[in-house]
């Protein structure tokens, strides 16, 4: 043969050596370039083949090699092959001349060229019936062993990560785990009380209803191994039919010739048992013995720890819960909806929280927040904030100053947490709606005729920063306001609905308000659907959800808003002003109306640019009422009162003239500032 790289060439075959053949050591040569194979005597002898029933080929071992040992053997040698290995061995089931089942050993090395491929095998054949490092069954029972040493370390290193019961019965389901330890059924029991309930059996079907709950001083293998903690082996189907009467009757069906029932023993009480049954007949080595005990060992740990994990957990939610409102006031003119999903893991709950706040005459206030960290500490803090918030609302305070004041709270209870809070009030009478936010995410609606919107919330810094931090343009935490219609929806949620596991959070929202716009009209299906999202998304963060609708029938939306920003020493401003609000006016059928709107729009802008520093922006809309609203902004605290003029006085009428001219007027604190607003009536069919 040519030369194959530095690898010393071999003379073709391989000539036997006498020391080998003394042992019944027999040599085969296979050249994987053209296929051919060389046995030498022993090897022939080994096979139980003569000379001339050898084809020369690997193929010409076939009647020697029992059935599905073949594809074993070529799978082990392309292996070997490919990972780049000079050696490999194997056992392998074989047959004698007569039939006689038997075992055999082979062991090659590998010749590769100077480019790595291999060309040439050169082994040797040996009778491993009666191998004494192979007791019993040969080769087979070493295979055996170590299969299920791996079995066990996988399950092992599997179970390691498991955090609930139900992650526990997933692992003994697989079928890459236990199922490679060559039980046709796999089945768990956890001890619940005075009885073993059955909670997983994978693979033969063997589970039935009539026992998933066995008292444990019945006549059931389970319940024997947890009563007695010591295993129970069945070494066939007599066994099964003869010492468990009551369960025979849903063996017999099966192909079951024996079983082995594990007590799940954990700090020295049993937890469970695991059930493991076997196509095959026959008792358990002392091996497999040790080998299972270890295995039951494992789960049992795996089980407590989850079982402890999951009792963490409903502590853990219970506490969260209690410091969430008991129920949801009804809210004449409002349909709402609320739902909370704790993390999944343990301790591992969060500061998520909901709110719902009646402030009377048609006003209600809702709020939603998450305070920073996942676990009880978070939810103790989350308990004290809500009262707080919802304390400081109540007392009458606007939004801004209420979300001030609890950030002021918050940094007083020296926790080094901080949180995220929306804080929203909506008068159900005239739908507008105030929003204050604090590092929270934007909230969205969903319009009466299905569109969804993001609203953006001009906001402040999260609660309980340091005071130096909190200044946002000077005003703390800015109200922003628009206009609820009869059908709208507002959605507020925290980021726990729409984290995605690897994905960025506009993503989330993204679906989030696909979700909103294409969900269930009815609020309680449409928070069950977001609820559903989250958990098909895998989130594994607290979740809170808050749902306000205004009641009513969905009518057309009002006109506008027109807005415009005045600056202190602006002569234009005011001017341009007029006459757009003119403009409008006219557009909105409310022609000859035009000059009183005017004439009230001109004395608030005046009010606000005498009165008060740093400008102030006016707004003109339309309402879905049929009313023209005039809203003046300014940064100023202060109240505007109206009062009566003298006779000759040149000013201080101004206030006077808007509540004769407008159908109604008022003033609304917007955290650092306030609006001044007027209402007009506009006729019935509008032009």
């Amino acid at each position: 043969m040519a030369d194959r790289g530095e690898t010393p060439e071999v003379d073709w075959p391989a000539a036997p050596d006498t020391s080998l053949a003394l042992n019944r050591l027999g040599t085969f040569d296979w050249d994987l370039d053209s296929g051919q194979m060389h046995l030498d005597d022993t090897a022939l002898k080994v096979l139980d083949l003569r000379p001339d029933e050898f084809s020369g080929t690997a193929a010409g071992l076939g009647p020697r090699i029992a059935p599905g040992e073949e594809a074993r053997l070529d799978a082990r040698v392309a292996q070997a092959l490919k990972d780049g290995r000079s050696h490999y061995g194997a056992y392998f089931r074989s047959r004698l001349r007569d039939g006689t089942p038997t075992w055999t050993h082979i062991q090659g090395h590998i010749l590769r060229g100077r480019d790595g491929r291999p060309y040439r095998i050169i082994g040797i054949v040996r009778d491993a019936a009666h191998d004494p490092a192979e007791p019993g069954a040969g080769g087979e029972e070493a295979e055996g062993r170590r299969r299920m040493t791996g079995v066990v370390e996988r399950t092992a290193a599997i179970l390691a990560h498991a955090r609930t019961v139900n992650d526990v019965t997933d692992t003994l389901k697989d079928p890459g785990a236990l199922g490679h330890l060559g039980a046709i059924s796999v089945m768990l029991g956890i001890v619940d009380g005075g009885r073993v309930h059955l909670v997983a059996e994978g693979q033969l079907g063997s589970y039935v209803p009539e026992i998933e709950y066995t008292r444990i001083d019945a006549a059931f293998p389970m319940s024997e191994a947890v009563r007695t903690m010591q295993p129970v082996y069945l070494a066939s189907r007599e066994e099964f039919q003869l010492n468990y009467p009551l369960l025979w009757p849903y063996i017999e069906p099966l192909s079951v010739r024996s079983g082995v029932y594990l007590p799940l023993i954990a700090q020295g009480r049993p937890v469970g048992a695991l059930g493991l049954l076997y196509a095959r007949e026959g008792d358990f080595t002392a091996e497999e013995r040790n080998l299972l005990v270890a295995l039951g060992s494992g789960i049992a740990q795996s089980l407590q720890r989850a079982m402890l994990f999951e009792q963490e957990h409903d502590l853990a939610e219970g506490l969260q819960r209690a410091m969430l409102p008991r129920r949801i006031p009804e809210i004449p003119g409002a349909l709402i909806a609320v739902r909370y999903r704790a993390a999944r893991m343990g301790r591992d709950i969060g500061g998520d929280w909901y709110d719902v706040i009646p402030l009377g005459d048609s006003r209600v206030g809702v709020m939603i927040g998450d305070v920073e960290g996942h676990d009880t500490d978070a939810a103790a803090v989350m308990g004290q904030l809500r009262i707080a918030l919802r304390a400081y609302v109540a007392e009458g305070h606007t939004p801004g100053t209420a979300m001030a004041r609890a950030a002021g709270f918050l940094r007083e209870l020296e926790t080094e947490r901080f949180a995220t809070c929306t804080y929203a009030e909506i008068d159900l009478g005239t739908g507008m709606l105030h929003i204050v936010r604090a590092g929270h995410l934007d909230p969205v609606v969903r319009r009466g005729d299905g569109s969804c919107h993001r609203i953006q919330v001009a906001g402040g810094l999260p609660l309980g920063l340091p005071p130096g931090d909190q200044s946002v343009n000077g005003s703390g935490y800015p109200v922003t306001s628009l206009e609820m219609h009869p059908g709208d929806t507002l959605v507020l949620c925290t980021d726990g609905l729409i984290e995605r596991p690897g994905g960025d959070p506009e993503t989330g929202m993204r679906e989030l308000m696909e979700s909103v716009r294409t969900g269930p009209v009815e609020v309680e299906e449409l928070a069950d659907l977001l609820c559903d999202m989250v958990g098909d998304a895998g989130g594994g963060d607290d979740m809170a959800l808050l749902l306000l609708r205004r009641r009513g029938t969905p009518a057309p939306r009002g006109g506008g808003p027109l807005r415009v920003r005045l600056s202190p020493g602006d002569p234009d401003g005011p001017a341009m002003a007029r006459h757009l609000i003119r403009a409008a006016v006219a557009a909105w059928g409310a022609r000859e109306q035009a000059d009183e709107v005017v004439l009230a729009a001109d004395e608030l802008m005046t009010n606000a640019l005498v009165h008060t520093d740093g400008g102030a922006q006016i707004s003109l809309r339309l309402t879905a009422e049929g009313r023209i609203r005039i809203e003046v902004e300014d940064g100023s605290s202060a109240l505007p009162h109206r009062r009566e003029a003298g006779d000759w006085a040149v000013s201080g009428r101004g206030l006077l003239l808007v509540d004769r001219l407008a159908v109604a007027w008022g003033v609304e604190p917007r955290g650092g500032g306030k609006s001044v607003w007027c209402e007009f009536a506009v006729p019935a069919t509008p032009a």
